[in-house]
């Protein structure tokens, strides 16, 4: 989609405040901040939530923040979720206001997601005589890390008042700027994150007999491994297994006692995962058996599937016609997101914002170095979360 695409237009009240937003993002971007060290971040967020006609303002599971938007009558609570943290990844894209925080970049638009939340809350705030309802808005620390989620829920997040549905959004450098992506049920993935401890015995690279040969036995787990998915699991089944990062050897004329490996395993449900790290398990042991060594495995799922309402997604599909006038996009993938603990304890719906644009360069994967956005998204979520909002409120309170 090139820059000269008609988009759909936004409110007044939009339009206001998308260069302020923008801004805001980018100071963002500029100075990005891992999980649970989200500082300075929380410091903005509160800034810019203490200029505007706000309740309830005040920080949240540790480094988060929220606010509450009290409508001009009485009515259900709707809950909007933007995560904050960023990641450890180097930043490539050229962009011209790069992350100032070596080793660390906002590489999946969590910067974008705060910084349409804020607009959101500026437009709610302004609107709140005409909402029959109130907004609860949620800045999240440590998504990337999981548990930030949870913490804001334990917190207490969800009473006073009580929320009736969750909602959020993810930007997408997948799908084009002006649509959107989302399906009712499963529509990311629960990680289950694998250390895979191989120890052998060490000895000269010139007596490979005398040993047994840690990295080789790591290469033959690794191939072995393949196969869990494709002849464990029914065709219809899904799931991912991947190994990303092996450690072995202190030099090249020396056979590794030990080689450890890292990886992930992502599923739709407990009982596949369940059956993916017997068959692991299984696997690894065999493997390590035939070659005279042993392992120790460990894992540990740090958040469920994130499922979505049908009932909900079908009014987030159908406003989604109203509003891009297209059909939304339905594919799943198995990334993670902890927003699945808030809807696991209220009805709601995460989707994702598309915010692609090739003529540009705005391609880019998620979590990598060159991630770049096009960022006329950033209005059209301001408008669209508010649409949702509105339309919520008013088909929550019948």
């Amino acid at each position: 989609m090139n820059r000269g695409t008609k988009l759909p237009s936004v409110r007044p009240e939009v339009e206001r405040i998308t260069d302020d937003v923008i801004a805001v993002r980018r100071d963002l971007h500029r100075h990005p901040e891992l999980s649970w060290k989200e500082e300075r971040t929380q410091r903005v967020i509160l800034e810019e939530l203490g200029k505007l006609d706000l309740e309830d303002v005040r920080p949240i599971a540790n480094t988060g923040a929220t606010a509450l938007v009290k409508g001009g009558r009485k009515g259900p609570c709707v809950l909007w979720r933007a995560d904050i943290d960023a990641l450890p990844v180097p930043e490539k894209s050229g962009v011209p206001f790069a992350s100032e925080n070596e080793g660390v970049m906002h590489a999946c638009g969590h910067d974008t997601h705060a910084a349409i939340a804020l607009g959101m809350a500026q437009v709610a705030s302004e609107a709140r005589e005409s909402l029959a309802g109130s907004v609860r808005f949620v800045f999240q620390p440590a998504e990337e890390a999981s548990g930030g989620a949870a913490l804001c829920i334990q917190e207490g997040i969800l009473k006073k008042p009580n929320v009736d549905r969750c909602l959020g959004l993810h930007i997408s450098a997948d799908v084009p700027v002006g649509e959107i992506n989302v399906a009712p049920g499963p529509f990311f993935a629960s990680p289950t994150s694998l250390r895979i401890t191989i120890k052998g015995r060490g000895g000269h690279a010139a007596s490979p007999h005398q040993s047994v040969d840690s990295v080789v036995v790591a290469a033959h787990v690794i191939t072995a491994l393949q196969t869990v998915v494709s002849r464990t699991l029914p065709p219809l089944e899904t799931a991912v297994l991947t190994i990303g990062k092996l450690e072995a050897g202190f030099r090249g004329n020396v056979i590794a006692e030990s080689a450890e490996l890292r990886g992930t395993i992502r599923t739709y449900n407990d009982r596949v995962r369940d059956r993916m790290v017997a068959k692991v398990e299984d696997v690894v042991s065999g493997v390590c058996a035939a070659f005279g060594a042993t392992a120790e495995i460990k894992h540990k799922t740090s958040c469920p599937p994130l499922v979505n309402d049908e009932a909900v997604t079908a009014f987030v599909e159908e406003e989604g016609r109203r509003y891009f006038g297209k059909e939304a996009r339905v594919s799943r993938g198995m990334g993670a997101e902890d927003m699945a603990y808030f809807l696991e304890a209220r009805p709601g719906c995460y989707f994702w914002l598309g915010a692609r644009n090739e003529v540009n360069g705005a391609a880019g994967r998620h979590h990598d170095p060159g991630f770049i956005i096009d960022e006329r998204a950033i209005p059209l979520g301001m408008e669209f979360g508010m649409r949702l909002i509105e339309g919520s409120l008013v088909e929550l309170a019948g």
